[in-house]
This record gives structure tokens, C-alpha cells and sequence, in this order.
């Protein structure tokens, strides 16, 4: 049952399309100014994370705890990460951009399932 739930959180949370359009982020500096504190939630599944510069990620996701590390890869952001003590296993993702307040994370290098955040 957690994987289930857990494949809902991190690879199908799908955002409906809206008027303005995702632009996508493609350098990790770019990427850090618009993650550098703030926190990356996701409401529908009680998602909190924290994209960390000194390449850490921490948070937690209907009351148990997300922990992973992330590097910035060929224009693709890439985690491996642990929800409640279970892998999630490592991927490359495409990172985009709405305004400064929204974030997309598609996996498969853009090729798949999309989640999008809000930072707050």
C-alpha cells in the first residue's frame, strides 16, 4: 500500500493545464535561485521538501519522513531518495518553471509522469 501511495506522490501527480506556461530550467544556478530557501509542496499529497544546495533533500510526505541527496546532471536535476525508510530509486528529471513560485519535475528526462510544487 505505501508504494502505491508513493508512486502517486512522486511520478503521477499530474498538474492540469494552465494559461501560463511552464519555461524549463536548464542550469543548476537557475535551479538553486528559485529553490534557495524555500520549501516544495505539493497540497494534494501533503508533500514537504527541501531542495538543499550542499546537495541534500529532506522533508516528509503524509507523516513520514523523505530523506535523499540530488545532483544536477546534463540540464536534468537527478535524486535518489528514502520515503519512511522504503527507496524511491534514483531518476533524472526534467525541471520547469512557472513564474517564481511553481515547479514541474517530469521524470524520465521529461519523458514521463510530471509532479508539479508550489515554493513557499
Amino acid at each position: 500500500m505505501k508504494h502505491l501511495i508513493l508512486s502517486l506522490i512522486f511520478a503521477t501527480a499530474a498538474a492540469p493545464a494552465v494559461a501560463e506556461s511552464y519555461v524549463p530550467v536548464k542550469d543548476q544556478a537557475t535551479f538553486l535561485s528559485l529553490v534557495e530557501g524555500k520549501e516544495l509542496r505539493n497540497f494534494l499529497y501533503g508533500v514537504r521538501l527541501n531542495v538543499l544546495e550542499d546537495g541534500q533533500i529532506d522533508g516528509s510526505a503524509i507523516g513520514w519522513a523523505i530523506e535523499g541527496s540530488w545532483t544536477w546532471q546534463n540540464g536534468y536535476f537527478c535524486r535518489e531518495l528514502s520515503w519512511g525508510g522504503d527507496p524511491i530509486p534514483y531518476n533524472c528529471q526534467l525541471v520547469e518553471a512557472r513564474g517564481d513560485d511553481r515547479l514541474r519535475f517530469t521524470v524520465d528526462q521529461g519523458a514521463g509522469d510530471s509532479a508539479s510544487f508550489r515554493l513557499q
